[in-house]
């Protein structure tokens, strides 16, 4: 089922497969991605995919079907660009931070299904914007633009439940 308001567009159903500018969804119907994208870009570009299988989202750990993909899964040092698409049917974001010592998934998630965010490096989620927001609606982009050292980073999701679902991945800096 696909519902379009005046705010946004809410997708009720499964993610069966992504075609350029478009997102096929369980019973034929499909989500047309929005064209919203930075005017321009400082440095490499890294194209991140926020998706989710739709369906109930809530509760204290509760399995969900959530992922976060990034191409390329490095970039130099210096400035990157990442530009996160949501291509699920529930709001995403993405952080950058620095790795933890023990790893990618390994960080402490609080009983509201946060993890704390203050070595967060940036934040896109804006729909259809730059920065920090309310989170990147279904079908939009949020982009932000950081100076990275070499290293190794996580770039994760952290609307409830959702890192803790492994919504996350590693990034390589060189």
């Amino acid at each position: 089922m696909l519902v379009v308001g005046a705010i946004g567009v809410l997708v009720l159903g499964t993610v069966l497969a992504v075609g350029a500018g478009r997102v096929r969804l369980g019973g034929g119907q499909s989500l047309t991605l929005s064209t919203c994208e930075p005017k321009t870009t400082s440095g490499s570009v890294v194209n991140v995919t926020l998706s989710d299988r739709g369906g109930g989202m809530m509760g204290g750990g509760s399995a969900m079907m959530v992922s976060l993909d990034a191409a390329p899964g490095s970039a130099p040092s210096g400035q990157v660009t990442f530009i996160a698409t949501n291509t699920g049917a529930i709001n995403h974001e993405l952080l950058i931070l620095p790795l933890p010592s023990d790893g990618a998934g390994t960080r402490p998630v609080g009983t509201d299904g946060k993890i704390n965010e203050q070595s967060s490096l940036g934040e896109a989620s804006t729909s259809c914007g730059r920065g920090p927001g309310d989170g990147i609606s279904p079908g939009t982009r949020s982009w932000v633009t950081v100076n990275l050292a070499p290293g190794r980073y996580e770039l994760l999701c952290d609307e409830p439940w959702h890192y803790a679902n492994g919504m996350f991945t590693e990034f390589t800096v060189s």
